[in-house]
């Protein structure tokens, strides 16, 4: 059982999909690192406020106990007060955005290839068999012995 595992792990599909996970994995901090420190302060910028998760609506009270603040996503929502965090949501459509069309390009630039690929496999078969092979030479043995029996039915 032990090698039918190890037999399995080492295959290449197993260890393809490892890899993009792990890949996976690192790409999604580097498009959430670029869509919260990059994109989304611009954003905030341009909708008057610098930090776009703080955009939100309370949707039920305050509990009487809390002494945060009432503009704090975060503190209002550890303290069970029912939030509309669109900020938070909209922060999460541009990442998602943002992975699609890298994955649209990356299948784009994938399928342009494997159509060139198959473009130029399909000329390099259609020259192949438009090449007209010509007929090989006569070996000298057999010009001869034609020749021989050429001359035997011209005498006999």
């Amino acid at each position: 059982m032990l090698k039918e595992f190890k037999a399995f792990i080492m295959r290449g599909n197993v260890l393809d999909l490892a890899i993009a996970v792990i890949i996976g994995a690192a790409f999604g901090k580097i498009v959430t690192s670029l869509t919260d420190d990059v994109l989304m302060p611009v954003i905030g910028k341009i909708f008057g406020g610098l930090d776009f998760s703080s955009y939100f609506w309370r949707m039920g009270p305050v509990p009487a106990n809390y002494a945060g603040s009432l503009s704090d996503y975060a503190a209002l929502k550890k303290a069970g007060v029912p939030l509309l965090g669109y900020g938070a949501f909209a922060t999460q459509l541009v990442n998602f955005v943002i992975v699609a069309g890298i994955i649209f390009m990356i299948l784009r630039v994938v399928n342009r290839t494997a159509a060139l690929i198959e473009r130029e496999t399909a000329r390099l078969k259609r020259e192949e068999e438009a090449v007209v092979v010509a007929p090989a030479p006569e070996p000298v043995e057999i010009a001869l012995l034609r020749e021989i029996r050429d001359e035997l039915k011209a005498r006999g």
